[in-house]
């Protein structure tokens, strides 16, 4: 990998440069947040009543007796046999974030359209401690525009991300916010698809610091070029005991 060396006077003057433009993203990012948190809500009066550990659940069980709810919905059809490799990139994130966020008024609980019979043995087997629930048979995916039914994909459009987009797959990735008030009224005051979950994965935030960034190169040029299930990596350090400092 070839690239302009320089003094370090040069860095310095370069680097100083570049931070004003991140300084200008942070700044926009924080209008961003406050504006995103200024979004008039929707009340939700439809019934939602999920498969989870306890039994079933309805929506507003679900915030666990905090105001807020972060909701991701992890790509897991009924007919797979395990969840989907990208949303598992990001699920490995969800309990370190989440031993934080119990603390501070937050519930974050995902959601699938596959049985717990089928979730339960892989949550098991990528060692997650999030709760994680079902919601097979109920309409919840589906009107929060992550699942797609047979007719959907027979039209060959779907709405997804705010728009219309050429049916894909069945399942796709996404995350909703709810807030519950005193009188336990449940509003959706938030979800963002596509793209919007880059801000829940931190590897890529490391992966931007570096030389080669996210050095996503094909065929797909996004994380499905690399990204595995946390068990199906080859283990370099089988090969090479260097890069483990042995």
């Amino acid at each position: 990998m070839q690239h302009r060396v320089v003094s370090q006077e040069e860095w310095i003057a370069a680097r100083k440069q570049h931070l004003r433009r991140e300084k200008e993203l942070t700044h926009l990012r924080d209008q961003l947040s406050a504006e995103r948190r200024d979004l008039p809500w929707v009340k939700v009066d439809k019934t939602y009543v999920f498969d989870g550990p306890d039994g079933k659940e309805k929506l507003a069980d679900l915030f666990a007796g905090r105001s807020q709810l972060i909701i991701y919905h992890f790509m897991f059809s009924p007919e797979w046999g395990q969840g989907c490799p990208s949303c598992s990139f990001l699920a490995d994130h969800i309990d370190g974030a989440n031993q934080h966020l119990k603390h501070h008024d937050v519930s974050l609980v995902v959601v699938s359209r596959a049985p717990l019979a089928k979730i339960r043995p892989f949550k098991k087997r990528m060692g997650w401690q999030f709760k994680w629930v079902s919601s097979f048979g109920s309409d919840f995916n589906f009107d929060y525009n992550v699942s797609f039914t047979q007719e959907d994909g027979a039209k060959g459009k779907v709405t997804y991300n705010y728009e219309t987009i050429d049916y894909m797959f069945d399942e796709l990735p996404g995350t909703s916010v709810f807030y519950k008030d005193e009188a336990g009224n449940v509003f959706h005051t938030y979800s963002s698809y596509a793209r919007g979950g880059d801000l829940l994965l931190g590897a890529y935030n490391y992966l931007d610091l570096t030389p080669k960034g996210r050095n996503e190169t094909g065929p797909n040029f996004d994380l499905t070029d690399w990204v595995r299930h946390h068990d199906k990596y080859e283990d370099d350090c089988e090969r090479s005991q260097s890069c483990c400092g042995s």
